[in-house]
């Protein structure tokens, strides 16, 4: 298995042992920030050509592809949650009108596409849920945008709400593989099986999910953790949208709970990164069993993904 595995592994045990972990972090806010309304500005929503880079993510060289362009959606104020809208230029906007196939992968680089379809874009949303396949197993799924586009700093940010049961992993993050090296940011994942305040039980003892957890892996060595908090949002996110979103600076990380600030980290990372939405399964939520309920009403539910460059 390849070392992002092994990462998301290991971040359970450290997660679970304190509610904040802080390593190499600098100027970590524990006070929640109030939330700032976001002045906003008309921005053509598409995706830009930002970057070429000498180093594929398969080790080999070669120029990263060029973002592909998706159809801009009538315009509508986009801007940065809680930020100041003059500091940002849209760069990347899907709100999931339809699947963009060009744009988006269904699968791992290393992995083939899962033929049992768990996953689908309706009513402005993208869905990824709980199934089994033909084996009878849960089974991975990973929407990406590795080989179409990629992004170094930025804004990036989604809303979404997130699915219920034993087992469930969802998560948002950037990433790239770059030879072997790994570098990581998750910017979201969430174990709703997992002890409080990971989840909680309703009365039928299906698993909630209450506290999620950005992380960051340098990833030029493996188990290179920079920091991590697990962070008790008091909320069942199951039950609505919320944003989950960074600020990636050259010498700083910021990560947010719509627009709160709840982790920074000092940390140096420039490489190119893609995009990963994606359902899991195990590690701090467990082993999925018959009490995760499955199909379409048990959704990890992406509203939007947007990005945006410094101005």
């Amino acid at each position: 298995m390849i070392k992002l595995a092994f990462n998301r592994l290991v971040i359970t045990s450290l997660c679970c042992a304190s509610a904040t972990v802080l390593l190499a972090c600098g100027g970590s806010s524990e006070a929640i920030a109030a939330e700032a309304a976001a002045p906003q500005v008309a921005a053509a929503a598409q995706v830009q050509a930002n970057m070429t880079v000498a180093a594929t993510g398969t080790g080999t060289a070669g120029a990263i592809p060029e973002s592909v362009q998706t159809p801009a959606p009538a315009a509508e104020a986009k801007s940065p949650f809680g930020q100041d809208a003059n500091k940002y230029e849209l760069s990347f906007s899907d709100e999931f009108d339809s699947f963009n196939s060009s744009l988006w992968n269904d699968h791992m680089w290393y992995e083939t596409s899962n033929p049992t379809k768990n996953y689908t874009v309706e009513d402005g949303k993208l869905k990824i849920w709980p199934q089994r396949d033909a084996s009878g197993k849960f089974f991975n799924r990973t929407v990406d945008t590795d080989g179409n586009y990629y992004q170094t700093y930025g804004y990036f940010e989604i809303e979404a709400k997130l699915p219920v049961g034993k087992g469930t992993w969802p998560a948002f993050w950037l990433f790239n593989h770059i030879g072997d090296r790994r570098p990581e940011m998750d910017v979201m994942e969430a174990y709703a099986g997992g002890a409080a305040p990971w989840g909680f039980n309703d009365s039928k003892g299906i698993a909630h999910p209450q506290a999620y957890a950005p992380t960051v892996w340098k990833g030029d060595k493996e188990g290179q953790l920079v920091g991590t908090r697990q962070f008790d949002t008091g909320t069942d996110l199951s039950a609505g949208f919320h944003k989950y979103a960074v600020k990636w600076e050259p010498n700083k990380q910021t990560y947010y709970f719509d627009g709160k600030e709840v982790l920074v980290l000092n940390v140096t990372m420039g490489d190119p990164m893609y995009l990963m939405l994606d359902l899991w399964y195990g590690s701090a939520s467990g082993t999925p069993d018959d009490s995760t309920p499955q199909g379409k009403t048990n959704s990890f539910e992406v509203n939007y993904v947007r990005a945006w460059k410094f101005k």
